[in-house]
């Protein structure tokens, strides 16, 4: 599968990318502000406060009339619309507040239309639509789109504005001309191009095009050949199919036919761009940006096709393919085949194109205004027609949810009732009076699949009507009084106020869309309703669809199956062996040994070596009888094997097939610490060399050929007797060589991994009179979980364990055992620009997991009544998808925190996976980190977030910054971060023990600062600070629960950021006197986790990986993390270890001389160390998760001969310590990676 980003790269090359395979245009400079130079008259809005306010004044940067647009209500009915005259394309947009006001808009959404009707939504990812906005009046927030739109109309659509101020708006549009041929099939009509056999390329097809289309069935393209053979592209309810045929018939199904789907909705009357690549044996299809790959695995050619190809339709359906999809109804654009501008072609009537029916070159139809009733409370109210006496309403409608109120009135003569509503995806319509019984239908079925279904309705006489997608039902009553129609009718919901039928019940309202809508055969205009002159609504969105497919791209794993509503989507994991919202957690153990732990007998056993990851669950045998767990996997020819020559032709290998595939073999044994396959050898005149050249052979897994045997290594063709010095016949290696007239054999052993399982046998010295070979081979058996019994031991204090970065960008799961007697501590933790996921004891009896995907910060925490740092193992599981977090420790309830419906889904990680740094810092230490010798730092002008290289600094529209401390000491300076303009940040502690946290980002101004409390932090124990800046605004959390903000008022960048200090700093440039104060007393205590962006001053100093420009003064010594309890102060030599050693730690220590500062309780020196240690299960799987999580194993290696006694004395002890846990709660179900 193609990732988005290079599936649209892919697309804009092929489009853009010059003349050969699309449109020349404005080359790679497609940047040109486009709104700024256009007349007033080209901006309209939905309101206006003022003539000074209109939408005529909202450029970027105008000062004039009131200085931008705001709208006459503050609600999020209001738009701001600009006319680019033509359609262009638009690569970036840029938003300013109101000029020197408090309006500005915080949230927008933007949408496009080429007509100015049927607009549609730009969705950053596939699910968040929002774009960020301002946060004060005249700073420009830009934002850059990919991929880029095409269109004539864009709409800011605000969502959120200013507390204290109303919707203030000023924009910019970025882009350049588009410039396109069109094409319009009737349904009726198409293209078939003829093209010379000289001008195809050999190698590869490539088809390109634009279409749009409001039907949900026809045919785009199609090309065929001999025996059936076609490709072929169609609609089919609204997906996008691409359909091979190869032709062959003696190929298995995958080769002789494949299908590929891609998109859903198609049918929104929007552009959607295609992509085919055919080659001879593979297909690369791209739709939008979402991709899918085929390759065949036979011979066939699916460009063996006839010199022909087909568009918009099939020229008198085809000479030998039938197929009932109806011709294509709609527009195509820019349609290129091998870089040849088809439209062009038939613009100019050349030969080569054969138009069929009624083709046009322009893309013009009759506008159809929908209706998107966005939450359960919506609704919209329409007049009835006076004076009719019958009931007549028609509507179209769709929808993913299965219930809904659809319609409800009350006739206006009588308390007549008429109630329709979505039930089961079925439609059910019934008319009810006091006093006599309701009639009711039932009509339709599986109107929740996300397609249009039309509804009619109408009552008169004695007779109830309903009809749906063209089949009617229909029903007599005996209702009395005059039938006449409604006064108002409801669609989709109710007003609060309303009490009458079919409102305020346990029916939810209606989401989704309606179109079409004619009560008492009169059209209803929502434009109208838009303009407040025709009915009323709540909580609309008008001249939209916005009704989107949860299910494209399916985010369930595992072969789990899809279902949606209108804003959630669940996946059903019945039969697949998976388990949570997402099928990500296999239900079965990953070995034979964790089956073992949980104290199972002998027997099959499902068992799944990757976890989570994409290999299925393998049925295999158990074997526990032994001290030694085995696994053994079966093949097909496990009974006794004869071979024997047949008219003295050599005979034919005998090929095995294993139990499992491929993949799961390779998965099992990566895991094992040994495996090996017997292979019994017996013999008469048939031997396995001769004259040192071997006649017999065995593959291996890889299929490359190995003539040694068991006992001796590769290449050494030698059998067991030959190394023991046993064999028959002292002249040869084997028995079988001897080629004896009398039965012998070989039984031999191969323990090679990396070369097993065998997958054929060869025994081809079978040709002389007499001779015969027959064979036995063994199952594959394994034995040893190294991810089960893996363990890692600090002993020493600067021990440390740091991984590559954590991949699991949609869902990812961690789990390991820990103990320890430390009160808190943080197990692992990666981080990103923005995004970071961390694992913590944040108290004994606390487990939490917090993350951030760019919503906010989220956290899931397990409780217990009995303290975790009891020096027990404990199990910890954690999973994080796109629907949910969950956190399980032990057998304790398991913790979920359910994912926004509409925010951000992707994991975002950029630095190493790390147990958390942290140093002792003496009087008058320091480390000093320069960030203009480190170019790793990213930068985007995609958000705020991001850094951009200027001024041979960095400058940065905001920051993350997060540090741990530990001290008594006051005033104390915890953080400075400087600049090459005497700007800064800086976080220090007061004579009082209180936290500042000190802005200056103009040198000219003074310097913003934040006050929190009065609190003592000094008082040695752990404090945790968290700063995030997004341009003026500053959010700041202090020990994770109090969160403040505030604006600040000396800028909105820091520009040219230079270096981050920590410790005692003399003269700080442009410092405020209480900085400097505290700079020069320095800091002494513990730092931790000290962050700033994605830079890491205490990993780069502890542990350098390479050149670093970081200078360290004083002794700063490694330390194990500062969350210990106040206890005696640890041994003076850990503070006197210097940074020279060049080792990153993970030890403790306290300060280095001056004040004495509060240190651990040190009863147990290695518990911290085990917390720590234990982390290695993390990620004991991390690289074999294909595009989820990479593996870091560690391994035991262990020699043939010998094994170190040392070695022997841990892993028993761990095993020894874990099953004895294991005996007291035989029902614990742990998960290893």
């Amino acid at each position: 599968m193609v990732t988005n980003k290079e599936a649209w790269a892919l697309l804009k090359m092929m489009w853009f990318g010059g003349q050969k395979w699309g449109m020349p245009g404005a080359g790679d400079h497609c940047d040109v502000p486009l709104a700024s130079t256009l007349p007033r008259e080209s901006f309209s809005c939905s309101s206006q406060l003022s003539r000074s306010h209109g939408p005529g004044f909202a450029s970027l940067n105008r000062r004039d009339g009131a200085g931008g647009w705001s709208p006459l209500v503050s609600d999020k009915y209001q738009w701001l619309q600009v006319d680019l005259g033509e359609r262009m394309e638009v690569t970036a947009v840029a938003t300013q507040g109101g000029y020197g006001s408090s309006d500005w808009v915080t949230s927008y959404v933007l949408m496009f239309s080429d007509s100015g009707r049927n607009w549609k939504q730009y969705r950053r990812e596939e699910s968040i639509s929002g774009f960020p906005g301002n946060t004060n009046a005249d700073s420009v927030m830009h934002y850059q789109l990919q991929p880029p739109l095409e269109a004539r109309f864009l709409r800011f659509l605000p969502l959120a504005w200013s507390p204290k101020g109303r919707i203030g708006m000023r924009i910019e549009v970025y882009g350049c001309t588009y410039r396109s041929e069109m094409v319009n099939f009737d349904g009726k009509s198409s293209l078939l191009y003829t093209f010379n056999r000289k001008s195809v390329s050999p190698a590869k097809d490539v088809i390109s095009l634009k279409f749009k289309t409001r039907k949900t069935d026809g045919i785009l393209l199609h090309r065929e050949g001999q025996n059936s053979k076609h490709v072929t592209l169609q609609l089919v309810r609204g997906k996008l199919i691409l359909l091979l045929n190869s032709g062959c018939a003696n190929l298995p199904s995958p080769d002789a036919h494949a299908t590929l789907t891609l998109g859903s909705l198609l049918d929104d009357e929007h552009w959607h761009s295609v992509l085919i690549e055919l080659g001879n044996t593979h297909v690369h299809f791209t739709l939008d940006r979402h991709s899918q790959h085929f390759q065949a695995e036979g011979k066939c050619d699916y460009l063996d096709l006839d010199y022909k190809i087909s568009f918009g339709g099939i020229p008198g359906h085809g000479k030998s393919v039938a197929f009932p999809q109806k011709d294509f109804h709609g527009c195509f654009e820019n349609l290129y085949y091998n870089g040849v501008d088809i439209i062009d072609l038939s613009k100019k009537h050349t030969t080569q194109i054969l138009v069929t029916g009624n083709v046009s070159f322009s893309c013009s139809h009759p506008q159809i205004v929908p209706v998107t009733f966005l939450s359960s409370r919506s609704y919209l109210a329409l007049p009835g027609t006076i004076g009719e006496d019958k009931v007549s309403v028609t509507f179209q409608f769709r929808t993913w949810n299965r219930a809904g109120l659809l319609l409800t009135t009350q006739f206006q003569h009588g308390p007549v009732a008429l109630v329709l509503v979505l039930n089961d995806g079925k439609l059910r319509l019934s008319l009810s009076q006091p006093g006599h019984p309701a009639r009711d239908i039932t009509a339709g079925a599986g109107l929740s699949d996300g397609q249009w279904h039309s509804v009619s309705l109408s009552l008169k006489g004695n007779h109830l009507n309903v009809m749906v997608d063209g089949e009617a039902a229909s029903v007599a009553h005996s209702l009395h009084g005059q039938i006449d129609s409604g006064e108002t009718y409801y669609l989709g919901g109710c007003p609060d106020s309303s009490s009458g039928p079919g409102c305020g019940g346990p029916l939810a309202g209606f989401q989704g869309c309606l179109r079409l809508i004619s009560i008492g055969d009169q059209a209803v205009d929502p434009i109208m309703v838009q303009q407040g002159s025709l009915g009323t609504f709540r909580d609309l969105q008008i001249d939209t669809c916005g009704l989107t497919d949860r299910c494209l791209p399916s985010y369930c794993e595992h072969g789990g199956e899809c279902s949606q509503s209108w804003d959630t989507f669940s996946c059903d994991c019945m039969h697949t062996g998976y388990t949570g919202a997402t099928c990500h957690s296999s239900l079965f153990e990953q070995s034979c040994d964790a089956h073992r732990h949980r104290g199972n007998s002998s027997g099959f056993y499902y068992i799944d070596s990757d976890g989570s990851g994409p290999l299925g669950p393998a049925l295999v045998y158990c074997n526990m009888t032994e001290d030694t767990t085995w696994t053994l996997v079966q093949h097909n020819g496990s009974q006794l094997a004869k071979v024997k020559s047949l008219n003295r032709e050599s005979p034919q290998p005998v090929f095995f097939k294993y139990t499992v595939s491929l993949d799961q073999l390779q998965a099992i044994m990566d895991g094992a610490d040994d495996c090996r396959q017997e292979l019994v050898l017996r013999c008469k005149k048939s031997r396995l060399s001769a004259d040192g050249t071997p006649v017999s052979w065995w593959v291996g897994r890889t299929n490359e050929t190995h003539t040694y045997w068991g006992g001796s290594l590769p290449g050494a063709q030698k059998c067991a007797c030959g190394l023991q010095g046993n064999c028959l016949d002292s002249q040869y290696h084997c028995n079988c060589d001897a080629a004896r007239n009398e039965w012998t054999s070989d039984t031999v052993v191969l323990s090679h991994k990396e070369h097993l399982p065998v997958t054929q046998v060869a025994m081809r010295d079978t040709g002389r009179p007499h001779s015969e070979a027959a064979y036995t081979l063994g199952p594959l058996l394994c034995s040893g979980d190294n991810s089960f019994w893996n363990s890692a031991s600090f002993s020493t204090d600067t021990s440390y364990l740091h991984f590559p970065t954590f991949r699991g960008e949609l869902s990812a799961d961690v789990s390991f055992f820990f103990k320890t007697t430390a009160p808190s501590g943080v197990f692992v933790e990666n981080l990103g620009i923005t995004d970071f996921i961390r694992l913590e004891l944040r108290t004994p009896a606390e487990v939490t997991f917090s993350f951030d995907v760019g919503n906010g910060r989220c956290e899931v925490t397990v409780r217990s009544p009995t303290p975790f740092n009891d020096n027990q193992w404990h199990h910890v599981r954690a999973e994080r998808n796109v629907k949910e977090a969950t956190l399980q420790v032990d057998q304790l309830p398991s913790k979920t925190q359910a994912a926004p419906a509409d925010g951000h889904a992707r994991l975002q990680l950029n630095s190493q996976l790390f147990v958390e740094i942290s140093a002792y810092f003496g009087i008058g230490s320091s480390v000093i980190y320069d960030f203009q010798e480190h170019s790793n730092y990213t930068t985007s002008k995609n958000s705020s977030s991001f850094a951009t290289l200027l001024h041979g600094g960095l400058t940065l529209a905001g920051e993350m910054a997060t540090l741990s401390f530990r001290t008594t000491g006051t005033p104390s300076l915890l953080l400075y971060v400087s600049s090459f303009y005497e700007e800064y940040l800086s976080v220090i502690l007061t004579p009082n023990g209180s936290l500042q946290i000190r802005y200056k980002l103009d040198r000219h101004q003074e310097p913003d600062v934040f006050n929190f409390g009065f609190k003592n932090f000094a008082d040695g124990w752990l404090h945790q600070v968290t700063i995030h800046r997004e341009a003026a605004v500053v959010s700041v959390e202090v020990n994770q629960n109090a969160r403040r903000q505030v604006v600040l008022s000396s800028g909105t960048e820091f520009n040219a950021v230079k270096s981050l200090m920590l410790g005692t700093i003399l003269d700080p440039p442009g410092a405020d006197p209480d900085t400097l104060r505290a700079s020069l007393r320095g800091f002494t205590g513990c730092l931790s986790a000290v962050r700033f962006g994605p830079a890491a001053p205490l990993k780069a100093a502890l542990r350098p990986s390479g050149p670093v420009a970081v200078t360290v003064r004083g002794h700063v010594a490694a330390a194990s993390q500062c969350a210990e309890s106040k206890g005696t102060r640890a041994p003076a030599r850990e503070a006197n270890r210097p940074i020279s050693s060049g080792t990153g730690a993970c030890g403790s220590g306290p300060t280095d001389g001056g004040e004495a500062l509060v240190s651990a309780d040190r009863r147990d020196p290695a518990v911290i160390g085990g917390v720590i240690a234990v982390v290695v299960f993390v990620l004991l799987c991390l690289t074999t998760v294909a595009a989820r999580i990479y593996q870091q194993r560690w391994l035991y290696k262990k020699n043939e001969s010998t094994v170190p006694p040392a070695g022997d004395s841990a892993e028993t002890a761990l095993k020894s310590e874990v099953n004895m846990q294991s005996s007291v709660s035989e029902s614990q179900r742990e998960y290893f990676f």
